[in-house]
């Protein structure tokens, strides 16, 4: 099962970009927009990847309308 989530960017004034997965609730950052996307590709990946660890991913896919 492939899943698509959102990325919501944002410039920030002291430098950098903020990105968002709304969808989860995940969020990182980066210098370059391109950083910001990847580093929030890693985390929301991380966060997938605890809650199939923690037996939770149902319940983490749910919370989300995923399921």
């Amino acid at each position: 099962m492939e899943l698509r989530f959102s990325g919501v960017y944002q410039k920030e004034l002291k430098g950098g970009y903020s990105a968002l997965c709304p969808e989860l609730g995940v969020a990182s950052q980066g210098d370059t927009i391109e950083e910001a996307e990847a580093n929030l590709k890693e985390a929301v990946d991380l966060y997938l990847e605890s809650g199939r660890d923690l037996k939770m991913l149902d319940q983490v896919l749910e919370e989300a309308n995923l399921l």
